[in-house]
């Protein structure tokens, strides 16, 4: 799972923006501001259903810039499911 739902600055993190654009997802902001220190991301790559497709998932693990603040990204999306 990716740590940026709880932290602080998701909603102004440049490395959180590309996590969204690789998932193809709407972004929280279109002008982030926020440089994370160190970001770590996973990147899972799977074979899909049929041989032909190719999943990728993209997870922050670590970074020196995370500040918890629980339940942060559903604050901002109050009644979508969170991203895992």
């Amino acid at each position: 799972m990716c740590i940026c739902v709880n932290c602080h600055y998701v909603d102004r993190c440049t490395t959180y923006h590309a996590v969204e654009h690789q998932h193809q997802q709407l972004h929280l902001t279109e002008s982030p501001d926020f440089e994370a220190v160190e970001p770590t991301i996973n990147v899972n790559i799977r074979q899909g259903d049929t041989s032909d497709i190719i999943e990728m998932e993209w997870d922050v693990v670590d970074c020196l810039s995370f500040s918890e603040e629980k339940g942060k990204w559903a604050k901002l999306r109050p009644g979508e499911l969170v991203p895992t």
